[in-house]
């Protein structure tokens, strides 16, 4: 299980420091550490695909709460076409975002 730490208002996962993170109504969390590629449509490799449209997109790596809970990469464009049930988590709610486990031994 990934280790959520806090420090000066910044939220660290496994040591990462978490750049931008978003939740939804399904109780899914993304949390991007780093950018692995930006996508510009009509730019060397274009934009990504969605719904049958070449659209700008950034490319995280970071943790992905789902189903399961999983380091990966997760596209910016994807979790914003899902529209008001999904939303950027302002930075001030990092270190309460996500599904954190205690850790204190019970």
């Amino acid at each position: 299980m990934p280790k959520f730490t806090t420090a000066d208002g910044d939220l660290f996962i496994d040591g990462k420091k978490v750049l931008k993170a978003w939740e939804s109504f399904s109780g899914w969390y993304w949390f991007g550490v780093e950018i692995a590629e930006t996508r510009t449509p009509g730019k060397d490799g274009g934009g990504s695909m969605l719904n049958g449209r070449e659209v700008p997109d950034v490319i995280w790596f970071g943790l992905v709460q789902g189903f399961d809970e999983d380091w990966g990469y997760f596209s910016e464009a994807e979790i914003k076409s899902l529209g008001n049930r999904a939303w950027k988590i302002p930075k001030v709610n990092f270190p309460f975002a996500g599904r954190q486990s205690s850790s204190e031994e019970l």
